[in-house]
């Protein structure tokens, strides 16, 4: 098959710039690079050709000739006839350095280079996570807590630097700065963090006696939480910055606070709504009462309507839980359950007996129901 017009293969126009190749390159072999499409062969071939193209025009004397002959100037040069050869990338220039790159996002996060193409010295702390019991109150109204965590903090000795009387770091002998190390493995380039100075880019002849070099060190410290009002059991509260310190100067991490709330005797929480069950006795619930019930912010009367059934609910507005931010607060689901005497006097018992006697005309749902049963069987 016929060889398509490397200008056509990246969607350039002939004279395009070198900027111009190395972006349409990177887009093609972005989209169709093996990795992202494993066991897909018309990607493989697109990848493969672009490569091609990229290498031939990126290259100053391949593209003249290519440009004055077509593709019979630069047979034979492309990594030994119209492949990829023995050397891979590591002959291609800026096709090379345009792959690494792409190597290095598909493996998490570029390559992860500073200034001048160094890697940056500063290396970020780790985020922390611990978690905090608060109280059912203490989460409906907010509260700050005093905790303790031991993390990593800047080493006061060599004020983080890691070089003992005031030594300095210096670019790492083994991979010049670049805290990686690149080999080729035919088709791909690899890249892995630096042996010898861990990926940071930099070492330290003369470490600190205290840190042993790594401008960091362990302590137990105390942090303030402030706990919303509102909050839940399993939300986390991020803290900037209150994680381990970075090191070389790096930035710090954070900490997350996931929060655990104590179980309350009353009440259950339902989003920003409370639930509680209300006993009443069996003649306040027929005749009605007026009672006391407990609410987040102290007792409060409500009225328990004549002839309440157990399951019966009543609301009261805005005792709930207030909302995070302070956008408006819950309501207070009160359930009515209706106890049955469980001791009763020689007197109560006489009573009981007479009120049974009445009962049919009393209770009209169970009258109800027992009518249905009738005709169900009848």
């Amino acid at each position: 098959m016929a060889k398509r017009d490397y200008y056509e293969v990246l969607g350039l126009q002939k004279g395009a710039s070198k900027d111009d190749i190395k972006k349409a390159y990177r887009k093609l072999a972005m989209q169709h690079h093996p990795d992202r499409n494993p066991d897909n062969k018309e990607s493989e071939a697109k990848f493969k050709e672009g490569s091609e193209a990229a290498e031939v025009l990126l290259n100053e004397d391949k593209r003249k000739r290519y440009d004055q002959f077509g593709h019979a100037g630069v047979d034979g040069m492309n990594g030994g006839g119209g492949g990829f050869g023995g050397g891979g990338f590591q002959d291609f220039g800026d096709l090379g350095d345009i792959f690494g790159d792409i190597f290095g996002e598909f493996m998490g996060g570029g390559r992860g280079r500073g200034r001048g193409g160094r890697r940056s010295t500063g290396r970020p702390g780790n985020d922390l996570q611990m978690p905090i019991e608060v109280s059912f109150h203490e989460a409906a109204f907010g509260v700050e807590k005093k905790i303790s965590i031991n993390r990593q903090v800047s080493c006061e000795t060599c004020n983080g630097t890691g070089g003992k009387n005031g030594a300095r770091p210096v670019d790492c002998s083994t991979c010049h700065g670049y805290g990686e190390v690149r080999r080729q493995q035919g088709f791909f380039t690899v890249a892995t963090p630096c042996p010898t100075c861990h990926g940071s880019g930099q070492t330290i002849s003369d470490p600190c006696g205290t840190c042993s070099g790594e401008g960091r060190r362990r302590k137990k410290v105390d942090i303030a939480v402030k706990v919303p009002a509102g909050i839940d059991a399993g939300q986390r509260l991020k803290l900037s910055g209150e994680g381990d310190a970075g090191g070389m100067g790096g930035p710090a991490g954070d900490l997350y606070v996931e929060i655990r709330v104590k179980d309350h005797e009353l009440f259950e929480r339902d989003g920003f709504d409370v639930h509680c069950t209300i006993p009443v006795s069996f003649s306040q619930a027929a005749l009605g009462a007026e009672i006391e019930v407990p609410t987040l912010e102290g007792k409060v009367m409500v009225t328990i309507p004549e002839g309440a059934q157990s399951g019966r609910k009543m609301r009261l507005k805005a005792k709930g839980i207030q909302k995070l931010g302070g956008y408006g607060i819950g309501d207070q689901i009160l359930t009515i359950h209706v106890e049955t005497p469980t001791k009763l006097s020689a007197e109560q018992r006489d009573l009981f007996k007479r009120l049974a006697e009445l009962d049919g005309e009393s209770n009209p749902m169970g009258r109800g129901f027992f009518d249905k049963v009738r005709d169900l069987f009848q």
